[in-house]
C-alpha cells in the first residue's frame, strides 16, 4: 500500500498546476493556474473568456481584467499591466502563455 504525506501531494499539485511566472526585472509576477483559484474567480475568468469572443469586445480591457483575476495579488497585476502599457499584442501573448500552462496542467490530470 502506498503512503503519501500531504506535503508530497502539495508538491505534486504544484508541479502539475503551478503558476505561469513572468519576470519583470528583479520581480516575478505569478499568474495562478485556474485550478488553484477560488471557484468564484474561476467562474469570473470563464465569463471573461466567453466575452472575449464577442464582436464588440474590448480585448485590451478584457485581457487586463483576466490578468487581474489570475495574478497572485493586485499589486503584481498592476505592475505587470503598467509594464505592458496597453500593448494588446503583448497582453494577448501573456494570456496565451498563461493558457498553455493551464492546459498542460489540466491535460496531465485527465491522463492520470
Amino acid at each position: 500500500m502506498a503512503s503519501f504525506s500531504l506535503d508530497d501531494i502539495r508538491s505534486a499539485a504544484e508541479a502539475k498546476y503551478g503558476s505561469t511566472d513572468i519576470e519583470l526585472g528583479d520581480d516575478t509576477v505569478r499568474l495562478l493556474n485556474p485550478l488553484r483559484l477560488p471557484k468564484e474567480t474561476r467562474t469570473k475568468l470563464a465569463q471573461l473568456q466567453d466575452l472575449m469572443g464577442g464582436e464588440d469586445a474590448d480585448q485590451e480591457e478584457l485581457l487586463a481584467q483576466a490578468i487581474r483575476l489570475v495574478a497572485e495579488h493586485a499589486k503584481a497585476a498592476d505592475k505587470l499591466l503598467a509594464a505592458v502599457g496597453g500593448d494588446l499584442a503583448v497582453l494577448a501573448e501573456i494570456f496565451d502563455a498563461y493558457g498553455r500552462g493551464a492546459q498542460v496542467g489540466e491535460a496531465s490530470a485527465s491522463r492520470d
